[in-house]
């Protein structure tokens, strides 16, 4: 049995760790010869090296790399390419001395959020790297208000020789991407989106007719069990490849101005010069699934397996269905590979066991036992007859013969699966020779070691996790599956992927429950009823990040503390975040279909877990953390312009911003909302909205006109890779828009508004800009890097520059790190143009001093902004116990156990 030779290291119990549950794509991969296995170490920013033999796997070397590694690559056996999640780069790391050691040679800089990599082309000399169309980094302009555009893009480097810039920048018409594979002869590489969506969309409730069912509006049920006419709210409609349809089959496509032709992966010739999407039809594959999570290509057949997740966001209500006769309790989505062949696409259900119409049966149970959920990581065999695939919501690795899969004659069964000991497996890689798998565990940062013969774990090797406790006991309540849901295959993390959203809406009211209040507090008087009607109508999936400082929760703030005590900031009642979080309970019962909600324990734990997780840094705002001309312009008139008809006052007296807020919180600030919430001249009350994440929702253009808006760019728009937009429901195509509501343009009663004319169409536009580049709990330059080397100073200095002044600023901490005769050497700025180095018998080194180890001495000198709080740790003391790394090393003890000190 193998054994954990690298010891995983105590939960972190300090407050430097910074939170952004960013979700591994390939985290890890063996080298060409299968001697090492590369493994990203997310929460320390690290890749680990282990040398594999029969036994198992023995830790060989740690190399700091960037912010949130989410994949790895090897391009040789002493060449590896690790993806920076949070730092929009990409570390190139050699090894040295068998896989003893490594250094970082070159950070190369690529577009937004980078998730995945794979080498391809002739002598798979390429590196292909996918991105968001966005970012400080990219050298174009990424038409963010531009209809039509794809907000997908994959980097390809000419990695031999090397390279820094990227040969060609791929854009495919999707939203942000995600997983990459590709053929063994290297020859095509295939591109999936993340949240593809399924050809739904919602119509503004000003285009559905008033007085429900019976005029035409809305579909029945239109009031509660107790008899209160819901309110005049929005629809979601399907495109089922004729017609824009609603649940009762009717049709609204004279309701929408724009087509979904949900490409979902992408064909790329990697052989061509450029490498290029192949052209018509054979470019691309549609319909594949909502999420698509990883792809992998059997060797021998070529055909393409896609682990994905498919909504049904277009049926409504949670609840028992009692009074409506329906709901999605217990099956709002399935778990799904689908086969992409010349045969074209084939989605099969990985849960077909599953019995939907009875729900739900107490845990432990049978069905459950046999679900398998959220698939994400896949491996196929050398001979292509057997798959693996991880179940991230299952906490098992579930076995597929391919002929069966592809075939759909396979039967659901638990001695398929192969549980394992640390939970949340997100990636795995086969090892032939050896007769093993190893799988990454995400829930305790850790490798599973599974026999393939005995189909057993029997090993799990832990690596140094900075995490503190809270975080490591509450994650998996988002995602296990097979705890939150009777059936075993529904989680929080379904809709709320990787704690984030699913870019759906979803009209999840409940008839069978009666009309609550709403205890406000209220921006100006509430003008309409604000109390909560079961029927709420569609409503976008909102983000689970950055909920902390910012109040109750849900689009109307139905989830909140307000009605159990009296509100007050910070912490009391409506600004109690954890009350509101506990209200959520209701819904593994009423959704997710438990038996029970959770105990109150682990509801304790899920509470404290979800507030600590933050959003990432602004990609679209400078670096500098400046305004362009524009958007200072729109920024003072969102401060200090009166342009409310009702209440007459400025945008920022709803939408707040104060970064300092509640400056004993641990995560202060308000970043266009305080937790009150006002009339948005719609049916209901609604919380007034956070603006941080507003560049997530770009890629749906087009929309009839409504009297609410001032009339123009209400044509047919064409193809677009989005359905849902911005507001709760997700009906309104861009923030201009949003901008040209008749509520904000100037007239008799509004004489400071905007006016309905060229002028004030161009003060919407600089609104929507500075919208797009909203203040947010971190500064843009918080991950950015750079590697400085004697060849590259002239060019790098600009940027390292940059990197020290913010740090001056206070908007991060700086570190540096090298390698010094195959030792890891770290540096922490603390301010004053001195860097600490990690050896406390050591002097502080001037900043220009630390340059000319790279410039003068020959060696990678590899910056880091980090997260304020998080530099010490990260750069010099990396288990926080209070003795610096060098000295650790030094004297022969390990700096990333807090139990092994000198």
């Amino acid at each position: 049995m193998a054994v954990c030779l690298f010891t995983a290291g105590l939960a972190h119990a300090e407050s430097s760790f910074a939170l952004f549950e960013s979700g591994q794509v390939r985290p890890l991969e063996l080298s060409p010869d299968g001697k090492l296995l590369f493994a990203v170490n997310t929460p320390d920013n690290r890749l680990e090296i282990f040398r594999v033999h029969g036994g198992g796997l023995t830790h060989r070397a740690s190399v700091p790399v960037g912010l949130e590694p989410v994949a790895v690559a090897a391009r040789s056996n002493t060449e590896v390419w690790v993806v920076n999640h949070l730092s929009d780069s990409v570390s190139v790391v050699e090894l040295s001395g068998n896989g003893n050691a490594g250094r970082v040679t070159r950070t190369l800089l690529v577009g937004d959020e980078p998730r995945d990599i794979v080498f391809a082309g002739p002598g798979r000399s390429r590196a292909f790297i996918t991105t968001a169309h966005r970012g400080q980094n990219v050298p174009y302009d990424p038409q963010l208000t531009t209809p039509g555009i794809g907000r997908a893009d994959v980097w390809v480097f000419n990695a031999s020789p090397a390279s820094g810039m990227p040969s060609t920048i791929l854009t495919l018409f999707s939203d942000t991407p995600r997983s990459l594979a590709v053929t063994p002869d290297g020859s095509r590489v295939y591109a999936a989106g993340f949240h593809s969506g399924n050809r739904t969309t919602t119509l503004s409730h000003i285009l559905v007719p008033d007085g429900g069912q019976a005029n035409g509006g809305l579909p029945a049920p239109n009031t509660s069990v107790d008899g209160r006419p819901q309110p005049e709210v929005g629809l979601i409609v399907k495109y089922n490849g004729a017609h824009w349809v609603d649940e009762l089959e009717r049709i609204w496509d004279n309701s929408v101005r724009f087509s979904l032709p949900d490409k979902d992966v992408f064909v790329i010739d990697a052989m061509a010069n450029p490498p290029a999407q192949l052209p018509g039809p054979s470019g691309f594959f549609a319909g594949v699934g909502t999420i698509l999570y990883n792809m992998a290509v059997n060797p021998v057949s070529g055909k393409v397996y896609v682990s994905n997740t498919e909504a049904f966001n277009e049926k409504r209500f949670e609840g028992n269905g009692e009074f409506s006769g329906h709901s999605v309790k217990g099956r709002f989505h399935e778990n799904r590979i689908t086969v992409l062949s010349r045969a074209g696409v084939t989605p099969r259900h990985l849960n077909k066991h599953i019995n939907y119409d009875a729900c739900c049966a107490p845990l432990p149970n049978d069905e459950n036992k046999k679900s398998l959920a959220l698939p994400t990581g896949m491996v196929v065999s050398g001979d292509g007859r057997t798959l693996f695939v991880a179940a991230l919501g299952s906490n098992k690795v579930g076995i597929f013969n391919t002929a069966e899969l592809e075939n759909d004659t396979f039967v659901p069964n638990a001695a398929h699966h192969i549980r394992l000991t640390g939970g949340g497996p997100t990636g795995l890689v086969l090892d032939e020779r050896h007769g093993r798998l190893y799988v990454m565990t995400r829930f305790d940062n850790s490798i599973s070691v599974v026999d393939t013969r005995r189909r057993a774990e029997i090993g799990h090797v832990g690596m140094y996790n900075p995490e503190p406790a809270s975080i490591v006991k509450g994650r998996r309540f988002l995602y296990d599956a097979s705890f939150s849901s009777s059936h075993g295959d529904s989680s929080c993390a379904t809709c709320h992927v990787f704690g984030d959203f699913d870019s759906l809406a979803w009209d999840l009211g409940n008839p069978d429950n009666g009309v609550e209040t709403n205890p406000g507090p209220f921006v100006g008087s509430p003008i309409i009823n604000p109390d909560f009607h079961p029927l709420k109508g569609p409503m976008a999936t909102q983000s689970l990040r950055g909920m902390a400082n910012h109040g109750p929760m849900h689009w109307r703030g139905d989830r909140t503390g307000g009605n159990d005590e009296p509100s007050a900031q910070p912490d009391s009642g409506s600004f109690n975040e954890e009350a509101a979080f506990k209200k959520f309970n209701g819904a593994f019962e009423d959704l997710l279909g438990r038996h029970a909600p959770i105990p109150e324990a682990d509801m304790q734990a899920f509470t404290d877990f979800m507030l600590q997780v933050m959003y990432p840094p602004n990609p679209v705002r400078a670096l500098d953390n400046s305004l362009t001309p524009e958007q200072r312009e729109a920024r003072g008139f969102f401060f200090d312009v009166p342009s409310n008809i009702v209440f007459h006052i400025t945008c920022e007296s709803c939408h707040v911003i104060k970064p300092g807020a509640n400056p004993g919180a641990k995560i202060p600030g308000f970043f266009g909302a305080d937790g009150r919430s006002a009339f948005p001249f719609a049916a209901q009350v609604l919380k007034v909205p956070h603006l941080r994440n507003m560049y997530q929702k770009v890629g749906m253009f087009g929309m009839p006109q409504t009297p609410i808006f001032n009339p123009g760019d209400n044509e047919f728009m064409g193809d677009q890779v989005r359905g849902f937009g911005f507001i709760h429901d997700g009906s309104v195509d861009t923030m201009f828009r949003f901008n040209r509501v008749m509520a904000f343009t100037q007239g008799p009663d509004n004489v400071t508004g905007l006016p309905a004319n060229a002028e004030g169409d161009a003060m919407r536009r600089k609104l929507e800009s500075f919208m797009l580049a909203f203040d947010s709990n971190l500064a843009p330059i918080v991950g950015q890097q750079v590697t400085l080397t004697r060849a590259n100073a002239a060019a790098v200095n600009p940027r390292l520059n940059l990197l020290l002044a913010r740090a001056n600023a206070g908007e991060c901490e700086l570190i540096a790190k090298t390698s010094l005769n195959q030792r890891e050497q770290g540096f922490f700025y603390a301010g004053s143009g001195r860097f600490v180095p990690d050896r406390r018998r050591l002097p502080a080194v001037p900043e220009a001093a630390l340059r000319q180890l790279a410039i003068l001495g020959g060696l990678e000198l590899t910056y880091t902004c980090t997260p304020p709080g998080a530099g010490e740790r990260m750069g010099i003391d990396r288990d926080g116990d209070g003795f610096l790394d060098g000295d650790e090393r030094d004297a022969g003890s390990d700096p990333a156990d807090p139990r092994s000190r000198p």
